[in-house]
């Protein structure tokens, strides 16, 4: 293989991923703009207060979380 060849490929792989990579970002972002998040209605999701919960007690045995709040 010549190394112009070797070139031309890898400049064609290049090409091939970015294309590729930018039609995936399209999709994405029509799947975005289709399926909003929905808004949070307690400010918390359940699964954030789960995690919370979990670490708190893995670092301190034997707590109990009682109040999780959002400081903005």
């Amino acid at each position: 293989m010549n190394p112009p060849d070797l070139l031309v490929i890898s400049f064609s792989a290049f090409v091939a991923v970015f294309f590729l990579l930018s039609f995936l970002a399209v999709v994405m972002r029509l799947l975005i703009s289709a399926f909003p998040e929905p808004e949070k209605i307690g400010g918390i999701d359940s699964a954030t207060v789960a995690a919370i919960t979990a670490a708190a007690a893995y670092a301190f045995p034997g707590t109990k979380v009682t109040k999780v709040e959002e400081i903005q």
